[in-house]
């Protein structure tokens, strides 16, 4: 088996990933993995935006409210705190890097609005395609400076001493390569790919949170996973991607096939409502046998506004001149993961994470539309900053292979996936969560060491055991919150509303005290 070293190696090839690379690469050897291909990424599909307070009428506490309201405060304050804040630097950071975002005539920046935002905030790239751009930009810099393996798959972590030293990995041909640095972090993404109805990329099926609980790293709040309520949907009901929440923010409204506005009377904001109400009301809506749709007869020039959804239209037979486009909630974004401070540290030293695998705290129970982008560079320019200041340690090349558990039976992606949407989806109760609790481990249970295993069998035994987790995770939560709504334990919508209005008086007053600060 191969050896290699590096100073700091990145598992995963997102927005998180690369910005942390371009951050280090003048002071650090640095060097990146990615199981296919480089832009094989959710940051690399993001249509919607990059959420700032960067116009003058805006300022970050009203966007610090909007995420902890979104996040039904089970945010972590100071790291949400450090998020708004940090948005305006980061955005120049970005334009300093080449990025251009979409502008208005007199040259000043277009900005959209977005579910659960109290202003106009979100700035984007060539419409709809603003996470293409933003990695295409930072990709360049990137190969300019041969960082990146890819095609190569990380099996596992080696600690040392509650130390994370490195990782053994494998490439496309089955060679396997022990690498060691002295930061390891992940930046491999979610989970949402477990969900038959998804956004993301096919990639990205939650292995990095599976490296880290086999390691015996800290996992938090996996029972949060948001649903994007406009997957665009196929005749035959699958997602073939993701419809832009911009839309809903230009005045699209979700219909019926009556034509019946769907958010009519639900929610105060209606159709821009934060995603976990969106989702369920069309959740109940199809279960109701309804059809779903996007009105967008509306707006004008909407091809020109909307390129990247009138291509994905396109694609997919679906006629845009009618106004009318089949949508349907699917798995979006993972709020849980590997815990971490807002440097992104982990309960295992050396070893880092940032992005969507890593759990700040950032999000809380749902994710603020367009916070995801941000957080990938605000956390990203952290991580560099932690990394930096720590020094390197002296890596002894000791490490002995001794195999890894694989399963002994297992069953098709495609069970696994029904069992996530039948018990661990938009709506969930203690019977069915016990039901998958038990199905997973009926598998888990079969695990035996393997010395030489098949890329298929450490997917599948990630898949089984992430899948395990985020069941036991939701199945321990009884309540309802944000994305985690449990049938057997439903909102009680007025004591919420009056919780979160009071909520957000007590940090309106604590946050107007220290803005100027």
């Amino acid at each position: 088996m191969k050896t290699r070293k590096t100073d700091v190696l990145i598992i995963g090839s997102g927005l998180s990933g690369l910005m942390t690379a371009e951050l280090l690469s003048l002071q650090k050897n640095v060097m990146i993995f990615t199981k296919k291909r480089l832009e094989d990424s959710n940051s690399y599909l993001a249509q919607g935006g990059i959420a700032a307070a960067v116009q003058e009428k805006d300022a970050w506490y009203d966007h610090f409210l909007d995420t902890l309201q979104a996040g039904c405060f089970h945010n972590e304050t100071a790291a949400a705190r450090q998020l708004v804040t940090d948005g305006l630097e980061m955005i120049q950071k970005l334009v300093g890097l080449g990025v251009q975002f979409d502008r208005q005539p007199d040259g000043t920046y277009q900005y959209g609005k977005e579910g659960a935002h109290s202003h106009a905030r979100i700035l984007h790239i060539g419409g709809d395609s603003t996470g293409k751009h933003l990695i295409d930009t930072v990709k360049k810099r990137i190969i300019e400076k041969n960082l990146v393996v890819e095609g190569e798959t990380v099996l596992k972590l080696i600690v040392k001493n509650n130390r994370c030293i490195g990782v053994w990995s494998m490439d496309e041909l089955g060679e396997m390569t022990a690498t060691y640095a002295s930061a390891v972090i992940l930046a491999t993404g979610g989970l949402s790919g477990l969900y038959p109805l998804n956004s993301n990329a096919s990639t990205i099926t939650g292995d990095g949170l599976a490296l880290a609980y086999d390691a015996g790293a800290e996992l938090t709040d996996l029972e949060f996973i948001q649903f994007h309520p406009t997957l665009l949907v196929n005749d035959d009901g699958k997602s073939v991607g993701l419809v832009t929440e911009a839309i809903r923010g230009e005045g699209a409204a979700l219909v019926d096939e009556s034509g019946n506005r769907l958010m009519k009377n639900e929610h105060p904001l209606e159709d821009l409502a934060p995603r976990d109400v969106v989702s369920r009301v069309l959740y109940r809506a199809q279960m109701a046998g309804k059809e779903t749709f996007l009105d967008i007869r509306n707006i004008n020039d909407f091809q020109k506004r909307f390129p990247t959804v009138t291509r994905l239209c396109a694609k997919n037979r679906v006629s845009i001149e009618k106004g009318l486009i089949p949508v349907a909630p699917g798995a979006h974004f993972t709020m849980g993961g590997v815990g971490t401070d807002v440097g992104g540290r982990t309960s295992i030293t050396g070893l880092y994470a940032v992005g969507e695998v890593a759990n700040t705290g950032v999000h809380g129970a749902n994710r603020l539309a367009s916070n995801s982008l941000l957080e990938g560079v605000v956390f990203a320019n952290r991580l560099a900053q932690t990394v930096r200041s720590e020094t390197d340690v002296e890596l002894t090349l000791e490490a002995e292979w001794e195999g890894i558990e694989v399963l002994a039976d297992s069953p098709t992606f495609e069970e696994i996936r029904e069992i996530m949407n039948n018990h661990i989806g938009i709506e969930r109760d203690e019977r069915g969560l016990n039901q998958a609790v038990r199905w997973f481990e009926r598998y888990l249970n079969t695990t035996v060491i393997h010395e030489f295993p098949s890329l298929e069998d450490i997917k599948k035994r990630n898949q089984i055991l992430v899948g395990w987790l985020v069941a036991g995770s939701a199945l321990q939560r009884t309540e309802s919150r944000g994305s985690h709504y449990r049938t057997d334990h439903p909102y009680q919508r007025e004591k919420w509303q009056q919780r979160r209005v009071k909520r957000r008086k007590e940090c309106y007053e604590s946050v107007e005290s220290t803005a100027g600060a």
